[in-house]
């Protein structure tokens, strides 16, 4: 296999609960048909957020999703589709959901990798009607998406030397955000139009245009936290306006802006509309040996 095989993307694993029990209730044929439409509301799912099922396996759905949001939605939808069903309430059924956001080997329609054995971890961790993934996958999320967690502790992984912290996706309570959410990134049109990547340490974070206040700052209740002695506890902002993501300075030690290759800029409590690709240092100029830079990407 070749490096151009390599790809990152979300992994996802969906089982049907109690499918013996089904089989030895309703018998082979009945039983068949309840997994069959489980799986089937699963695949439309999975391809409303721009993801394609890899395979089935007897009661288990195996999906790649582009990115961990939308593998965060996908899965809350599942879960939310399945307990207002009527056909499927009626005969008790549910599923449980892992997933993982990591790089991954494509060849001949199949997935392979580290990522992939994560995943499947995280379904064999979950219980019925819950979703499990983990921190790692969670830095990918964007803050827009909401998602509440509960963390289940550290466990050990196969494949890795270090615990890795599962955490539960909570979709049962104020899930209202998370919906809101699903009707902008649901919408393939829009969401792939109208972008702006940040790039911080490890994580990526997507904004898109109902990005309204994303903060930057020491505090910890900003979106993006920056802990710096230069950095203001509330120190910058982004937001969506009038088709340009605009940055806002509100800091003592001002923001440094380097747009698409051109000569660094000084913001003090003033406002830049940011446009293609560039750096952004809050609290002290750019440097490039510096790990606290923010990279941006704009895609209008």
């Amino acid at each position: 296999m070749s490096e151009n095989n390599q790809t990152s993307l979300a992994i996802l694993f969906a089982d049907v609960c109690r499918s013996t029990q089904l089989f030895e209730q309703y018998g082979d044929v009945k039983a068949r048909e309840l997994v069959a439409a489980a799986i089937s509301l699963m695949t439309r799912v999975t391809e409303k957020y721009q993801g394609r099922v890899v395979k089935t396996i007897g009661d288990e759905v195996m999906s790649v999703l582009p990115s961990a949001d939308r593998a965060v939605l996908a899965a809350v939808e599942m879960q939310k589709q399945i307990s207002e069903d009527n056909f499927m309430r009626q005969h008790d059924m549910g599923i449980k959901v892992g997933f993982h956001f990591g790089q991954v080997l494509e060849e001949d329609g199949d997935v392979y990798g580290d990522a992939v054995n994560v995943a499947a971890r995280m379904v064999s961790s979950a219980k019925c009607e819950q979703i499990i993934t983990n921190s790692d996958t969670m830095r990918h999320v964007s803050p827009l998406t909401n998602a509440r967690t509960r963390s289940l502790g550290k466990s050990k992984v196969a494949g890795k030397s270090e615990l890795l912290e599962q955490l539960e996706i909570l979709w049962q309570e104020d899930p209202s955000s998370i919906t809101t959410v699903s009707k902008t990134l649901g919408n393939p049109d829009l969401f792939s139009s109208i972008q702006l990547s940040l790039r911080f340490g490890g994580n990526v974070i997507q904004l898109d245009e109902k990005t309204y206040g994303f903060s930057m700052g020491r505090d910890a209740r900003n979106n993006l936290v920056v802990e710096s002695e230069w950095v203001s506890r509330n120190h910058a902002s982004i937001e969506f306006r009038k088709r340009s993501f605009v940055l806002t300075d509100s800091s003592t030690n001002g923001t440094w802006l380097q747009q698409d290759g051109e000569e660094p800029f000084f913001l003090h409590r003033d406002q830049i509309p940011l446009h293609k690709q560039g750096v952004i240092c809050l609290g002290q100029a750019i440097d490039p040996a510096n790990p606290l830079l923010i990279y941006y990407q704009c895609k209008y």
